[in-house]
């Protein structure tokens, strides 16, 4: 009868874990200061590795500016399925490249664009939908430009993303 339940409860218990980690990869939309893409894969039950391309596009009047940034980030998920299923908490960090380029008025010394590096962090909510293939973050991504345009720490960075699932 003990070994009985012991096989249950293992086999309840390796279900349970399997289902922690339901999906493999993902790719979809992320909006962001801008509007950008991104995609997620999993290189073990924990770990993901993410990259994001986001651009963003502003003008008014004769001011404007545009900007491209990659980047690449290594996350480490935590299950929180006991406050949701399919719920992950997760954080890391990783490197970014961004390409920066706007047109001033004359205030503002003219044209100006750069290529800027940095380093990133990232801290964020990760929900799978149970029987749906579709996967939703929303997360913070502090940052610190080494190099380029806007050395030193900015805070401003973070997006909702909304991503296709793959086994």
């Amino acid at each position: 009868m003990k070994l009985k339940n012991l096989i249950i409860l293992a086999f309840i218990a390796l279900s349970v874990n399997i289902h922690a980690q339901s999906y493999k990869a993902a790719a979809g939309l992320r909006l962001a200061w801008g509007w950008g893409l991104t995609g997620k894969f999993f290189t073990n039950d924990r770990a993901a590795i993410e990259g994001i391309l986001n651009y963003r596009n502003y003008s008014y009047l004769d001011l404007g500016y545009n900007y491209l940034r990659i980047t690449g980030l290594y996350e480490l998920h935590n299950d929180l399925s006991s406050t949701a299923q399919g719920l992950t908490w997760y954080y890391g960090g990783g490197a970014f490249v961004g390409f920066y380029g706007g047109h001033f008025n004359d205030y503002y010394s003219g044209s100006k664009s750069s290529t800027y590096i940095g380093l990133a962090g990232c801290l964020g909510l990760d929900y799978k939908f149970r029987d749906t293939p579709i996967n939703l973050s929303v997360d913070w991504i502090p940052s610190f430009v080494i190099t380029g345009y806007g050395d030193g720490f900015t805070g401003e960075n973070g997006g909702i993303a909304v991503r296709y699932t793959f086994k």
